[in-house]
């Protein structure tokens, strides 16, 4: 068995730059609508039903084929096979047909000369359409009280919750809002879909998923999938929006481009991609706890409703996740969770970086905090007696304190000594007696601060999805060529495959390059979701590399009469036995010049994974991820306004494939978490009987915010926990794409804690999320207004007066 030189410098577990930096800041990293136009080009564009539910009656098709430019006008009459684009319900419509359920649903498509031409004439959707209104359910909580849900709904228990809540010495009755997200990537949705000879179809496709882009144009066209092509170079920014809706967008220029015989591209402008998409389910969560004297959670029974919008889409999985999210780093003996996904006529909502992790995690954490608040314990010593773990206080059932209410067991726990470490480093305790100093003598500031902990399940639970394939290529000349299956959208996935093949054959990173993704190369491959780009990937990138570096060896040590084991591949070099040493690329002209193959594929499946859906148990998750962040903001009461001091950021990597590249992802996804939580703010008319109900009012910049560089801390310390990982990952290394995103609960609950403070830490504040200045103000006016019920169980433990 050969082996690479140990004293070899890695290429893996080092800061090297992404491989299309250098691209990036020049502006020569060409995006979908960069690549050059072939002669005959189209451009579509999208007429959308301005009303959010009704009965499509009649479409004036001939007044928009009359206007300037336009070629064609399509229908879902125009598609070939089924109009259906949904990923796991044949619920979704391409183009919507007899009926509309959605503000910004999609009734036609206009094909002109022109991008502009095909826009104008999309814009008269209104005066060609007509619909007879139908009524409309708009948010989640409409939807529960009608049961209109897109899917049946989900139940995962373990002993008995209502038991243990009515034998509990306190008990906790309370709501929660939490808002949606709109993924804002900077490349909006695009496709440019070419006919190919013999009825084969390359789509251009800025997609997280070419594989089932493949599969849904094929469907469409009524062609088998090898006779679709679907590519993607990179993306400018997915964050989940193009996992699955970038179908539709995909369908409807292949459908177009197969009508006429001429490549056409689809690219929506901002507003479009607002209406027309789906975002993160905003959730309405209704929860009764039982804890004791310390604060332990003894029984907990919750309710989360989700805003699906009018199709399942990824609904689904997404409840799925917060399902087994809701535990977050901690052990909760008796428990009952129901998962409702909520049919509205509203966008359908799909996946967002985290994909449900996140919400069903911030509701727990909300509950910690106020039971800490009525107990008038220091926040983060409830959190850490209910970590997952041996109990520091003899708890009941100490032995089983690491099995999820799903039922797996936390094998690497290691979020006791992460969060002691990031209490020290970030001064916590000091900091919280100055806080406290600060607010008894500030009437109108008042400050806050809020340590929190992540524990991230990694892995799809849809067990099949958790394979990946790659291919490898060594070239004459010894530079390597490396494909697979995921797709590079900024998060760095390209540079650390790339890192890894080079470190499986002795090479430096430079002599290894990327492409693009490809079906025609990698076929049946997953989305690039889950946090499980790196790790699938690389596995199998390294396990291509692997087979060739082995068959190297074995000619090398045939030709050479030593021993395969005695074959090291070092530093662009193969040192063979103790007498001869060659370059990596003498070896590979030697190896071609005898015929030995010099290409591999490799494959990777994720091992041990079980789920059952129906019961909700199994071993869904491979590993998990950990962090923590202590975040301190300062509120004015009399505006709600805010602003955050300093972020102090501890967050498990495991072995690190690329410092620099986690260290980016953990710090854009604390700023992207801390926008949902917040600033982000989707507001849709209300149903309030007029024609406009169901209209998404924030659907431009202009009206809805997201984080810049001036919202970053002046104190913003982010760091790695670097102790390896327990499971087999691609060289010990974890995900850090999703995790990261629920690090800023931090700073909503660092909110949280200034506006207690108002209170006197006795009246727990009803803010909602995003915690938008507006909501702030309400918070802080609904404790200004309340008497403290809470203030007979205080003590002198309490955060404020610590």
């Amino acid at each position: 068995m050969t082996a690479r030189d140990p004293l070899a410098p890695a290429q893996v577990g080092v800061s090297r730059p992404h491989e299309s930096a250098h691209l990036h800041v020049a502006g020569a990293a060409p995006y979908i609508d960069d690549l050059p136009e072939l002669a005959g080009t189209l451009h579509a564009a999208l007429g959308l039903s301005p009303v959010a539910h009704g009965r499509l009656v009649a479409i004036d098709l001939g007044r928009i084929a009359a206007e300037p430019g336009v070629v064609a006008v399509l229908t879902a009459a125009d598609i070939p096979g089924p109009n259906d684009c949904g990923p796991v319900i044949h619920d979704d419509p391409i183009l919507a047909e007899g009926e509309v359920h959605y503000l910004g649903q999609p009734v036609f498509a206009v094909i002109a000369s022109t991008r502009d031409a095909a826009r104008r004439a999309a814009a008269k959707a209104k005066a060609v359409l007509r619909i007879e209104p139908l009524p409309a359910l708009i948010t989640p909580v409409e939807a529960h009280a009608a049961k209109s849900y897109v899917l049946p709904p989900m139940h995962l228990a373990r002993g008995d919750a209502r038991a243990a809540i009515a034998a509990a010495p306190h008990r906790l009755v309370d709501t929660l809002e939490v808002g949606g997200q709109e993924q804002f990537y900077l490349e909006g949705q695009i496709s440019y879909a070419v006919p190919r000879e013999d009825d084969g179809m390359l789509v251009h496709c800025s997609t997280q998923h070419p594989s089932e882009m493949q599969h849904l144009v094929a469907h469409c066209l009524g062609l088998r999938s090898n006779q679709v092509q679907v590519e993607c170079r990179r993306m400018g920014g997915g964050f989940g929006g193009k996992e699955s809706q970038s179908a539709l967008f995909a369908c409807v220029a292949a459908v177009a481009a197969r009508k006429l015989g001429r490549p056409v591209k689809l690219r929506l402008d901002r507003d479009d991609d607002f209406m027309v998409t789906g975002r993160r389910h905003c959730f309405h969560y209704e929860y009764e706890v039982g804890y004791d004297d310390a604060g332990r959670v003894l029984g907990a029974e919750l309710t989360m409703v989700s805003r699906a919008g009018f199709s399942a889409d990824l609904s689904g999985p997404v409840m799925t996740r917060a399902i087994c999210h809701f535990d977050n780093a901690y052990w909760l003996p008796d428990v009952a969770i129901h998962g409702y996904s909520g049919r509205t006529n509203t966008q359908s909502n799909t996946a967002f970086r985290g994909f449900g992790g996140p919400q069903g995690a911030i509701a727990v954490e909300n509950i910690l905090d106020s039971i800490a608040r009525r107990l008038g314990q220091d926040p983060l010593d409830v959190r850490r007696i209910n970590f997952y773990g041996p109990s520091p206080c003899g708890a009941r059932a100490d032995a089983g304190r690491n099995v999820t209410p799903y039922g797996q067991v936390v094998e690497d726990n290691v979020i006791h000594e992460l969060v002691a470490e990031l209490e020290a480093t970030s001064q916590y305790r000091a900091r919280r007696r100055e806080i406290a100093a600060f607010n008894a003598k500030s009437e109108i500031l008042k400050r806050g601060l809020a340590l929190t902990p992540v524990k991230f399940g990694i892995s799809f639970n849809l067990v099949h999805l958790n394979q990946a394939g790659a291919l490898v290529h060594v070239y004459g000349d010894g530079s390597v060529l490396v494909n697979h299956g995921g797709t590079e959208m900024g998060q760095g996935l390209n540079t650390k495959v790339a890192q890894v093949v080079a470190h499986e054959l002795g090479i430096d990173l430079a002599a290894v390059r990327s492409t693009a993704t490809d079906t025609h190369k990698v076929a049946n491959t997953s989305a690039t979701a889950a946090s499980t780009g790196s790790d699938l990937n690389g596995k199998a990138a390294q396990d291509a590399a692997r087979q060739i570096r082995q068959r190297l060896a074995a000619f090398a040590a045939g030709r050479y009469a030593v021993a395969a084991e005695d074959v090291r591949f070092a530093n662009g070099s193969v040192i063979v036995g103790a007498a001869k040493t060659m370059t990596f690329r003498e070896l590979v002209v030697e190896a071609y010049m005898a015929r030995v193959q010099l290409w591999s594929d490799g494959f990777y499946a994720t091992p041990g994974l079980s789920w059952d859906k129906d019961t909700m148990q199994g071993k869904p998750f491979f590993y998990f991820a950990y962090g923590a962040a202590a975040s301190e903001v300062v509120v004015d009461t009399l505006t709600g306004e805010w602003k955050l001091l300093a972020a102090h950021v501890l967050h498990d990597a495991g072995n690190s494939l690329n410092p620099a590249i986690d260290l980016g992802q953990v710090e854009g996804g604390f700023i992207q978490g801390m926008g949902w939580l917040t600033m982000e703010e989707l507001v849709w008319q209300p149903n309030d009987g007029s024609a406009k109900a169901g209209l998404l009012l924030t659907h431009a910049p202009s009206t809805y915010k997201i984080p810049t560089a001036n919202d970053c801390p002046p104190v913003f310390d982010v760091r790695l926990w670097q102790a390896g990982n327990v499971a087999d990952t691609i060289h010990r290394s974890k995900a850090t794409g999703e995790p990261p995103l629920l690090l800023p609960f931090s700073v909503f609950f660092a909110i949280r804690d200034a506006v207690s403070a108002v209170g006197g830490h006795h009246v727990d504040p009803p803010l909602t999320a995003p915690a938008t200045s507006e909501a702030i103000l309400r918070a802080v006016t609904a404790v200004q207004s309340q008497v403290a019920p809470c203030a007979p169980e205080r003590s002198e433990g309490s955060p404020g007066l610590a």
